[in-house]
């Protein structure tokens, strides 16, 4: 029974040396003194925010892009240490604390970096190269300065272009397997995989969306020639089309929504970035708006006394506002004003925000028992609650946009100017005509009876006079919709108090009812990924800004970091070589691939069929993944930097050992054409190399070097090299 315990039990395995010591090459040149320096280095200021903002589950919106970077970050940060993270400040600081585990924050980005060596090599081997061209591309990954410095700090390119080459290995292997094991355990393995590479690599940044749409296409090219393939029958293409709709499209949308539902998930509590989204999601948050509007009545009613929020949130939040002071008589330019009292958009919480809703038929300002709601389409006054005039709109031009109406709180001067002050109640995100004006949840127009004008936030900031307020006009409906039209009721309560003085005590005064508003998960994403697509800093040139130009021949650097007293420091600078090694090879795939096809339509075959395809096929995945994650940026209307480039940039690396494999298998003939191309690549490498070093100490910051020694470094003009004057 127990005969097998005779014979031991033998395990045997393969390794690749190559691949393990270009792993532990990479660890090593990734991790070492990776805590130095212990200082914010550039963009760590920001992740390091997020960061700590994850870790008290405070909300936050960064417009970069989607949370599972961060989250990453965060978790790594939680992982491997035990501490407090509130001892990252959320402010620029020169250096972290001594109880911050400053390794333990790098370390995933470094590992992700390093790895991104072995992935190297394991691409090129999967395109059907050889080991030495393998072992060419990674070593190339493994001495570019620019991927080892961007991996050294609490920054996100090293994961994403992990993330990136581990979709594009997934996708080889899932191929190279689709010949002889379809639908085998291992087909199913990589083809799952290249799915959930590419919506980590999408959940990391917006880029990873490049490369995850030339995956799809390439995808696509593969299952078009599978239609022609009559072995094939209709319900085998089925199958394939089918498991590669659920795994390249099913599961990467899948993973993307469940990356934001961890993060609204982890992230229940109000804070400071959460003040640029609506009034209901801000009111689903713990603390903040819910702590205000908990407990207020939903429905709108006749008597409701309510604050009315912008929905477009831009310049900046703000709320109907109206207080005692009028517009001047007579404007600087010369135009006249009716001297009614300035209604504004005010960004702050204030008792002159409140309004009442009044019916126009009735003089009472409470609302009745039972309460009497308000619908789409009913007519209303709104009645300033401290001053009790009516918000009012007539054919006066409005200080800043003389094209729009003045609005105004009514005063009657006893002239020739009646009060216009009627409003129709028009909600925008209705269900019916007949839904009911809702707190938080409705967003609502106000249309002028008298001028059909619309309540509308134009955004420009008044004078002196306004007290810097934003202004508040009639817009004609004729001009189209927009989000400065809309306004919902973010504060509400029912009115019970006839008399002034009373009323205004009743203003102060916390509401009673509890009604709940939390939004579905699904309102609550659509509205932040609005949010992240949609919402921009303000265009401020940064002093190491570049244009997507520049990148190529590396005109740019960034100066991440400078010692506070030596001449040590670290700047993002590629190897030189390796960069113009890297468009020259570009060069020659696209010239080449030119010839041979002017060739071969001339019925002209330089290189055998099976050469051509996988030319062709490294072509697709190494120049197609420069191109998409290169060119749009020249469409991009952001702040652009050096490490943009960088996924672009790993890419064309890749290209280079292709070139070279396919000039000496192919062009080089003779043998003395192979032994001088083989010394040429000897000298060439041997030169990066010595690139490598010569940048070494502005890749590690160690060692510090002298003012002759950074000159020396300047190799560009256009270079910021940073020389502290004596």
């Amino acid at each position: 029974m127990l005969g097998f315990l005779k014979n031991p039990v033998v395990v045997t395995a393969e390794i690749n040396m190559n691949l393990l010591a270009l792993t532990v090459l990479a660890l090593i040149s990734r991790l070492r003194g990776l805590s130095y320096p212990r200082a914010v280095v550039f963009d760590e200021v920001y992740y390091g925010q997020f960061v700590s903002l994850y870790m008290k589950r405070i909300f936050f919106v960064d417009d970069s892009g989607p949370p599972f970077g961060h989250m990453l970050l965060a978790l790594g940060g939680r992982l491997l240490c035990s501490f407090q993270i509130d001892v990252l400040l959320l402010s620029p600081i020169l250096e972290y604390s001594l109880n911050v585990p400053v390794w333990s924050l790098r370390l995933l980005p470094a590992l992700a970096g390093a790895l991104c060596v072995p992935l190297a090599y394991q691409i090129l081997v999967e395109m059907h190269f050889s080991h030495c061209a393998a072992l060419g591309a990674a070593l190339l990954i493994l001495l570019e300065n620019s991927l080892i410095t961007q991996s050294r700090f609490m920054l996100l390119e090293s994961i994403l272009i992990f993330f990136i080459l581990l979709a594009v290995l997934c996708f080889l292997k899932f191929h190279n397997s689709q010949s002889y094991s379809a639908f085998s355990s291992s087909w199913w393995f990589w083809l799952l995989l290249t799915g959930v590479a590419c919506a980590c690599a999408v959940g990391v940044k917006y880029m990873g969306l490049f490369t995850y749409m030339l995956l799809l296409v390439i995808a696509g090219l593969h299952f078009w020639h599978m239609i022609g393939d009559h072995n094939l029958s209709n319900v085998s293409l089925m199958c394939h089309f089918l498991a590669r709709g659920l795994a390249l499209i099913i599961i990467p949308v899948t993973m993307y929504l469940s990356f934001f539902y961890v993060h609204l998930a982890l992230l229940y509590r109000s804070g400071p970035h959460d003040q640029i989204m609506t009034s209901a999601f801000q009111a689903s948050l713990e603390g903040g708006l819910a702590r205000i509007t908990q407990g207020q009545p939903l429905e709108v009613a006749y008597g409701s006394q309510i604050t009315l929020r912008n929905v477009l949130g831009k310049p900046m939040q703000c709320w109907l506002h109206s207080h005692k002071n009028t517009y001047p008589i007579r404007y600087d330019n010369g135009r006249g004003s009716s001297h009614q009292q300035q209604v504004t958009c005010y960004p702050f919480k204030d008792v002159n925000n409140w309004w009442i809703v009044k019916d126009p038929g009735m003089q009472q300002l409470v609302v009745s028992n039972p309460p009497r709601p308000v619908r789409h389409g009913h007519i209303v006054q709104l009645v300033h609650g401290i001053t009790t005039r009516y918000l009012n709109t007539h054919d006066v031009a409005a200080p800043l946009s003389p094209h729009a109406q003045e609005v105004s709180c009514y005063i009657d001067y006893n002239i020739s100017m009646p009060a216009q002050n009627l409003w129709r109640v028009e909600i925008v995100n209705r269900e019916s005509d007949t839904d009911v004006w809702k707190t938080i949840l409705s967003e609502v127009r106000f249309v002028h009876v008298n001028t059909s004008a619309v309540l509308k936030l134009s955004g420009a900031s008044l004078p002196e006079w306004g007290y810097r307020q934003l202004e508040v006009v009639g817009e004609k409906l004729s001009k189209g919709f927009h989000q400065s039209m809309v306004w919902n009721v973010e504060e509400h309560r029912y009115g019970k108090s006839q008399e002034q003085k009373e009323r205004e005590v009743e203003l102060h005064s916390p509401t009673q009812m509890d009604i709940s508003k939390n939004l579905s998960f699904m309102a609550k994403f659509a509205e932040l990924q609005w949010k992240i697509l949609t919402l921009k800093n303000e265009d401020t040139e940064h002093k190491y800004s570049s244009s997507a130009v520049d990148w190529i021949t590396m005109d740019t650097n960034i100066a991440y970091w400078l010692h506070p007293t030596s001449g040590a420091q670290i700047h993002l600078i590629g190897n030189v070589l390796t960069w113009a090694s890297a468009n020259v090879a570009a060069l020659i795939y696209v010239c080449l691939s030119l010839w041979y096809l002017v060739r071969r339509r001339r019925r002209i075959y330089d290189v055998p069929e099976d050469a051509w395809q996988l030319w062709v096929s490294a072509g697709r995945i190494c120049v197609g993944g420069w191109a998409v994650n290169y060119l749009p940026f020249f469409l991009m209307e952001k702040t652009l930097f050096l490490y943009h480039y960088l996924p672009a940039l790993t890419f064309q690396i890749l290209l280079i050992p292709v070139v070279l494999q396919h000039l000496s298998d192919h062009l080089c003939r003779s043998l003395l054409s192979k032994s001088m191309f083989s010394a040429f690549l000897v000298a060439w490498f041997s030169s990066v190399y010595l690139v490598y070093c010569t940048f070494s100490p502005v890749t590690y910051g160690d060692p510090s070097l002298s003012v002759a020694e950074l000159k020396d470094l300047r190799w560009k003009d256009s270079w910021n090299i940073l020389i502290r004057k004596q």
